[in-house]
């Protein structure tokens, strides 16, 4: 029998993404999911890979990719052709002389169509092979967690148009992988590890022929499901699918801010990342929440979903909402030290696969994370400056209070007003700040940091949280509450520079390690004491020459760790790289005390660096090399792409160059900048306070001016340029 696997090989550079809710695929640009995947291919459901091998042939050979795309996150288009080829009839069909045009959408499902046009003057018969097959493996597994004992493959189920794989998990759950086709295959038989289906196909010359299938994750099928297809047709079903996506993603859009500016290329990035973030939300049982990323973290993250739903605030006040909704229904109510979890906590990740449900990993959810909490104190100020919602802040008072005492009680470990932490669970985070890597804390030296650590950013966040409670327990009538905490905001903020400046240099340490030692090296971690506020304009001003010196700033954006530290590696995860979110984070820092034009020097940077990646789309992170004049930025090999609050940041980026904030009287327009590379901009349908916006931005003889085109609602616009 031929052998259609593929060797083992170097995977390509890029892959396709298509998501929506709780399902994702992940291909090959050509449309395949090779089996035997080294980068974790495959269409995915709650934290388990249903589909891990999706390959065709025609006349067993490999089809020749034209082009690759996709649309809104969830609707991808494949074009291929053939290779020259020979028919078993002894035909030989010239190159290019067959197109085959691939589409899929997510929704519920795997849907894909297949549409061939045969373009020679005669009638081909050709077989077209599909090679599919389900590993069920947990996403830990894939990610390189070993595994002492696995479930049970069970039988295949089959019938003329569909087939059944199924596996028993540990958890003892039955979880299937349900294919259908229409028209049938002339036969469907397993091969290997998977499912071979072949389709006779005659192809008349300028016609049109379609194939379509439907591919099902399921959680305990009976062997019923082969037959409930049976006479349906897919075309149909597709075309539904089809339809109510796009809708879906009208819907979202009509709830979200419209951006249009005179620079085509950063309407598309726009346009692309407000699609991403859709296709990023993701509803559960107990809510909706914005996931972290694919494919790895396709998970409910505390962090990543408070930074995403601030950054995101001018986009859609939706995300942000909901994220506080679901983080406060799992926030910490008691003490289980085996998941790190403590009253008034906010959990670090969630997860719903075997693994979890087997208690094989502690992520059911995992509550090591130092900054999760105060950061939920931070979104839930930022959402109600934003939006006015006092219901949901009276909803969510006791989840504020609860997350105070946290930080007081459980998060400061020594009693010295910092928040620390100290990694003590197996399987759990040694690091738990956002560089949560094992060697992400390391000194001068490149020795690891001694714990409990005290991370110079997470007092910051602690600092802006105390000044976001102050104004909201104002908010909830509660004016001594309210003193209390704004007089525990100036202690902290008093003592934060002695402790935290490095004698004799100007600039922040990364760290107070386990014996209030100072942990000189030079981070971007400092920069985001820029956004919190927590330092006096001298102390600012020093940390913004010290992150923009050339062994920070690499010409792309600021790196996590100085080159001439020597733990520096530009390739690794959080020592030299780059990270959009943390720029993002830094440039708002820098509209904050007013340094416009190295805030624009960042916008810009990213801007560029996002140009060089498929759909103007910024990953996750890229190594941190120094630009060069012909050069482009190098790509990280495993980043997640898309990754929330990476395409979130370039939301970030323009509020703090427009210079929009919110409070209690309504937005402000302060100091508007347009970067040089846009002369003029347009927000429409802005949400804000209860209401809604249009603004007009135009920039000229370097001047930026904002008009009010439009408003809608009880709240002032005030505009100071």
């Amino acid at each position: 029998m031929l052998d259609l696997r593929i060797a083992p090989r170097e995977i390509e550079e890029s892959f396709e993404v298509l998501k929506e809710g709780n399902l994702f695929l992940t291909s090959l640009p050509g449309g395949d999911v090779p089996g035997q995947s080294l980068a974790g291919l495959g269409l995915y459901y709650q934290d388990t890979r249903f589909l891990s091998c999706l390959e065709h042939f025609i006349s067993n050979t490999r089809p020749v990719l034209l082009s690759s795309s996709t649309r809104g996150s969830h609707f991808g288009q494949v074009e291929l052709t053939n290779p020259e080829l020979e028919t078993a009839g002894g035909v030989r069909l010239p190159l290019q002389s067959i197109h085959l045009r691939l589409v899929r959408v997510v929704r519920g499902a795997l849907y894909q169509r297949l549409r061939l046009v045969n373009y020679n003057q005669f009638e081909v018969s050709v077989p077209l092979k599909v090679l599919m097959g389900a590993d069920f493996r947990d996403i830990f597994e894939i990610r390189g967690a070993r595994r002492l004992r696995r479930g049970t493959h069970l039988p295949m189920v089959r019938s003329q148009s569909s087939f059944l794989l199924r596996y028993r998990g540990l958890d003892g759950i039955v979880r299937g992988c349900h294919a259908v086709f229409d028209p049938p295959p002339g036969d469907i038989r397993e091969s290997g590890d998977g499912v071979l289906c072949t389709f006779d196909l005659v192809l008349p010359p300028q016609r049109k022929v379609y194939l379509t299938w439907l591919v099902r994750p399921l959680l305990d099928p009976g062997e019923e499901v082969v037959t409930e297809w049976s006479g349906r047709r897919l075309d149909i079903v597709f075309g539904n699918a089809v339809g109510e996506q796009a809708e879906e993603h009208r819907k979202w859009r009509s709830r979200s801010t419209i951006f249009a500016s005179d620079n085509e290329v950063f309407n598309r990035m726009l346009e692309r990342y407000t699609s991403d973030l859709r296709a990023l939300y993701a509803a559960y049982p107990d809510g909706r929440i914005i996931e972290a990323g694919i494919p790895w973290y396709a998970a409910p993250f505390g962090r990543d979903s408070l930074i995403t739903g601030i950054q995101t605030l001018i986009l859609n006040p939706d995300l942000a909402r909901d994220t506080l909704c679901f983080l406060g229904r799992y926030q910490g109510r008691g003490v289980d030290e085996s998941r790190e979890v403590q009253p008034g906590k906010i959990l670090h990740e969630l997860r719903r696969g075997e693994m979890a449900n087997c208690g094989e990993i502690l992520h059911t959810p995992y509550f090591g994370s130092v900054d999760a909490t105060p950061l939920f104190v931070v979104l839930l100020g930022e959402y109600f400056a934003w939006t006015g919602d006092r219901a949901l802040l009276t909803e969510m008072r006791e989840n504020l209070e609860s997350a105070l005492a946290w930080c007081r009680e459980y998060g400061d470990l020594d009693g010295d007003g910092y928040l620390e932490y100290h990694g003590r669970v197996e399987g759990g985070l040694n690091n738990q700040g956002w560089k949560d890597s094992w060697d992400a804390v390391a000194d001068p030296e490149g020795n690891l940091a001694e714990p409990p650590i005290a991370l110079v950013e997470v007092q910051g966040y602690w600092y802006h949280a105390l000044e976001h409670a102050a104004r909201l327990f104002k908010v909830l009538g509660d004016e001594h509450g309210a003193g209390r905490l704004r007089a525990e905001a100036r202690r902290l903020k008093a003592r934060f520079i002695r402790d935290f400046q490095v004698p004799g240099e100007e600039y922040l340490g990364f760290a107070l390690d386990g014996k209030k030692r100072l942990v000189s090296t030079v981070v971007s971690n400092m920069g985001h004491c820029l956004w919190s506020g927590i330092l006096d304009p001298g102390p600012a001003a020093q940390v913004v020459r010290r992150i923009f010196r050339p062994d920070m700033h690499s010409g792309w954006g600021i790196r996590t760790m100085s080159r001439w530290e020597k733990a520096y590696n530009p390739m690794s995860y959080h020592n030299g790289s780059v990270w959009p979110h943390d720029n993002a984070i830094i440039a708002a820092g820098l509209r904050r005390y007013g340094f416009l034009n190295q805030m624009e020097q960042l916008f810009t940077g990213l801007f560029e660096a996002a140009q060089h990646f498929p759909y103007q789309r910024l990953p996750e992170l890229f190594c941190g090399f120094a630009r060069r004049p012909t050069g482009e930025p190098v790509r990280y090999p495993i980043a997640c792409d898309p990754q929330a609050w990476a395409v979130g940041a370039m939301f970030m980026f323009l509020q703090a160059a427009l210079g929009l904030s919110c409070s209690r009287k309504g937005l402000q327009v302060t100091k508007p900048m347009l970067p040089g590379w846009l002369r003029e901009l347009t927000v429409q349908n802005m949400r804000v306070r209860g209401g809604t916006v249009d603004l007009r931005f135009s920039r000229s003889r370097g001047v930026t001016r904002c008009e009010l085109l439009r408003k809608e609602g009880r709240f002032t616009v005030s505009i100071e340029e």
